[in-house]
């Protein structure tokens, strides 16, 4: 699965589009997936992370301080 946040587990979701007459179709909402690099145990490791986690990694770094 390509689309997945490597440090949440966060997927695709899939629903329904739903046009003006209401007519449902399948559709999917695909995560805010971005690349970056963010050092674990000293070493820089690449990872795509949603952007949540993202966000909570820079509030756990910011208390930490």
């Amino acid at each position: 699965m390509a689309r997945v946040c490597e440090l949440s587990g966060r997927g695709p979701l899939s629903g329904n589009k739903r046009s003006h007459s209401l007519r449902p179709t399948r559709r999917k909402w695909n995560v805010n997936l971005q690349k970056k690099t963010i050092i674990v145990n000293g070493q820089k490791v690449k990872v795509k992370a949603s952007t949540r986690a993202l966000r909570s990694l820079n509030k756990q770094q910011s208390t930490a301080e």
